[in-house]
């Protein structure tokens, strides 16, 4: 997470290069989006959290694509800490100034008379395992991936050249894959909890 400090810098620059412009524009479009999710209730710089969360995740999961770095994201002491105080925060505001609103979220409508204790329970529950979800979704992801990339790499020297060069191809696929998941976990992991 440190290395991300050493990029930090050329945001100050006059010019703003390529990927400052890139990134920027990913940032305001995620803006945007976080925005319409959050609906015309959310106050005024709400959205940054969400931000925030997804550009951490993201450099977390990148950097761990590179050999010798340790993959954060795969330990749910991580992914438990960025999950579990925003649902207690949404959780405590939600009850605190939507009582109601929360009450009535409890009963889906159009429940039968005779469901609706169970339906409670139900709700519940699934309300209360919501950060686990989260959090376990993010690690076994990563877990697996890299799991699948080691798994690969150690069965290389005992292969013939013909295999060998497959198993690179292989390899350099599931890279590719790879950090396309660690793109979308990390805006998954955004958008549910602004959803939760």
């Amino acid at each position: 997470t440190f290395l991300g400090l050493l990029m930090i810098p050329s945001i100050y620059w006059l010019m703003p290069s390529r990927y400052n412009i890139m990134w920027n524009s990913i940032l305001l479009t995620l803006h945007k989006e976080f925005k319409t999710l959050l609906g015309p209730s959310g106050h005024n710089g709400s959205t940054f959290i969400f931000i925030s969360l997804f550009s951490l995740i993201l450099f977390n999961n990148f950097m761990s694509l590179f050999p010798y770095i340790f993959t954060s994201t795969s330990h749910l002491t991580l992914t438990l800490s960025l999950a579990l105080p925003l649902w207690l925060c949404f959780m405590l505001y939600g009850w605190i100034n939507h009582t109601q609103h929360m009450f009535a979220h409890l009963v889906p409508q159009g429940t039968p008379a005779i469901l609706m204790p169970f339906m409670v329970c139900i709700e519940t529950i699934s309300n209360i395992i919501r950060p686990g979800t989260l959090a376990v979704r993010l690690t076994a992801n990563m877990i697996a991936g890299h799991l699948l990339l080691t798994l690969l790499g150690n069965t290389g020297p005992s292969m013939s050249y013909m295999l060998v060069t497959f198993l690179l191809m292989a390899q350099i696929a599931l890279l590719v894959l790879e950090s396309a998941v660690a793109m979308i976990q990390s805006y998954v992991f955004a958008v549910l909890s602004t959803l939760y």
